[in-house]
């Protein structure tokens, strides 16, 4: 007996975190988006030592949710995976357009656009398909997809910085030297590179080192 997949559509509700208050005041928005295993209200906290009247933090929230090993007792959530990835992909980015249309956020705010981990996918993603202006795109730790070609960043010009951990356990040499020659083709002279020595684990001090 033949099984049979169908698609269908639906809408759903779904979460997202803000860290301080949009003003007049503010110089930086930055969109973060988290990587896998995290929930929005906790990643969001390493933004915290920013400082609050110049910058309004977004975390975005990833959609599918679930138990962690091994206690199953915490949730984590995951952006991606290999199953259906196109489709995944379309549900994040009208998920993003929903928190964009959302925070209005005025065009003389510096975008900042932040990947962590699996988060760098997403991130750069929107960044392409949606042909979002921003000012600095930050990818920290994470793989850049490879279906993105230099001519989807062509409306934009950020500066762009590439932040790794020397003893990063997903990272090796190759992987890392791959990842640099990639950012490097899509961005050219506006990339930075700053390694740091360090496992897998976000660097706060480089964040706040970025503003």
């Amino acid at each position: 007996m033949k099984s049979t997949e169908t698609e269908i559509s639906y809408s759903i509700n779904n979460s997202y975190s803000t860290l301080n208050t949009l003003t007049k005041n503010t110089k930086n928005v930055w969109f973060v988006c988290h990587g896998m295993g995290y929930l929005s209200r906790y990643f969001i906290q390493y933004f915290k030592e920013l400082n609050p009247q110049e910058n309004y933090i977004i975390a975005p929230q990833a959609q599918s949710k679930y138990y962690q090993a091994p206690k199953f007792k915490h949730v984590g959530a995951s952006w991606l995976t290999k199953e259906n990835t196109l489709v995944e992909t379309e549900n994040v980015m009208t998920y993003f357009d929903a928190i964009f249309e959302k925070e209005s956020i005025p065009e003389d705010k510096n975008l900042m656009v932040f990947g962590y981990s699996q988060g760098v996918s997403v991130a750069m993603r929107y960044l392409a398909k949606r042909k979002l202006q921003c000012t600095h795109l930050i990818l920290h730790s994470g793989g850049i997809p490879k279906e993105l070609t230099p001519k989807e960043f062509e409306h934009t010009n950020p500066k762009v910085t590439l932040i790794y951990g020397t003893q990063d356990e997903f990272l090796n040499d190759e992987r890392i030297a791959y990842e640099i020659e990639r950012a490097e083709t899509l961005f050219g002279n506006n990339l930075s590179v700053l390694p740091f020595k360090g496992k897998h684990v976000v660097n706060v001090e480089l964040i706040n080192s970025l503003v």
